[in-house]
């Protein structure tokens, strides 16, 4: 499928912010890393072979008796010295992961009290329950994306909506709906949080729905003001006259250029949330305990002064994951402004509703000019 020209410089004018467009690829790099968490880091060999018979213990909970004639019918504790021994002496072998711990491993025969320090088993020293940070980082950093993820979809689907009903309409419609809002964005979600916490323990999805709750106010200021002005376009009218519906006239021709704006928002949306999950795990209002989380890692951090490194890891792996998201958010900033050249150039000359390229003539709706945007055309 050809790609507009409109749709081409964008993507030209991301790649030249290379600080963005690095950004994304290290970001997109450690994700997908860690949504194979358990084959990276995990208490139970990937492989495991005895008798000539293959085991997945990484996928499947094989207890003692299904590997050793004389086991117990309990789960298989692969860091157990008594079962390894007597796994091997009967012939077997296994291949480990990388990080033979999972996030809720108590590491045994440490030497030493925990938290203990970096060292060549655990490379980020344990916490101080015993459990590796490294294995808690990689499993807590998958946890937060997919949570921001979806917070961020959701929180938008729901603000774009209730925007573009908003300016569409307009009038009572309109006025009613700023009243709501004003009056929801000033309930005490937090105290109304730890309600919510004495009563049942918050869970991925409760905790996700209770945020949502509040997070999709976040667009629907940008989406009712694109929709105030779009709805005033001479296309719109027209079609409006031929007698479109409004559900295909607000989604089909106005969205798309409402979504110029909204898209710049969507990274900085997506790191706010991230932020929210871990001040929350930090308040010990989030997640259930145990759970891997990044903001439990600042915690156990101020109340282990004496293990810096518990607080180091935080502060790095947050701070990394954060500045990749604004780079990645300028860099989508940049690539939606009309007056951004291809190759990072940014033209004086005033918006009059075209692109300021000279290779195209592909109307700009990004602050429309007035010109006919996508889909003007179509009835």
């Amino acid at each position: 499928m050809a790609l507009s020209p409109l749709t081409r410089r964008r993507l030209e004018n991301f790649r030249a912010n290379r600080r963005g467009y690095l950004s994304l690829w290290i970001f997109a790099t450690l994700f997908a890393v860690t949504l194979f968490a358990e084959f990276i880091a995990n208490d139970r060999p990937l492989l495991a072979r005895l008798e000539g018979r293959w085991y997945v213990p990484v996928l499947v909970d094989y207890a003692e008796s299904d590997l050793l004639p004389d086991g117990l019918p309990t789960a298989a504790d692969w860091h157990d010295r008594g079962f390894v021994e007597e796994f091997r002496a009967a012939g077997g072998w296994a291949v480990w992961p990388l990080i033979p711990y999972a996030y809720n491993t108590i590491v045994r025969d440490l030497g030493r009290p925990a938290p203990s320090p970096p060292s060549a088993r655990n490379w980020l020293g344990t916490d101080d329950q015993a459990r590796d940070v490294l294995a808690r980082v990689i499993y807590g950093f998958r946890i937060s994306v997919l949570f921001g993820f979806t917070l961020t979809i959701f929180s938008s689907l729901i603000g774009i909506a209730a925007g573009a009903v908003q300016g569409y309409y307009g009038g009572l419609t309109d006025l009613l709906f700023q009243r709501f809002i004003e009056i929801w964005r000033g309930m005490p979600e937090l105290y109304l949080l730890i309600i919510l916490a004495s009563v049942i323990t918050p869970g991925f999805w409760v905790l996700l729905g209770f945020l949502l709750l509040f997070s999709w106010m976040g667009l629907t200021g940008v989406v009712r003001a694109e929709f105030l002005r779009g709805r005033n376009f001479d296309y719109v009218r027209a079609a409006r006259a031929l007698g479109v519906s409004d559900a295909r006239v607000m989604f089909r021709h106005i969205l798309p250029n409402a979504m110029v704006a909204t898209l710049t928002f969507l990274p900085f949306i997506l790191s706010g949330s991230v932020v929210v999950l871990t001040s929350l795990d930090f308040l010990g209002f989030g997640l259930p305990p145990g759970s891997p989380s990044l903001g439990e890692l600042v915690n156990q951090g101020k109340n282990n002064l004496q293990a810096p490194w518990l607080a180091f890891t935080a502060f790095v792996v947050l701070g990394a994951m954060l500045s990749l998201l604004t780079f990645i958010g300028e860099a989508v900033r940049d690539a939606f402004d009309p007056r951004k050249l291809p190759g990072g150039a940014q033209t004086a000359a005033p918006l009059t509703g075209r692109v300021p390229n000279p290779d195209t003539a592909t109307p700009n709706h990004a602050h429309g000019g007035g010109a006919t945007p996508t889909g003007a055309g179509t009835r």
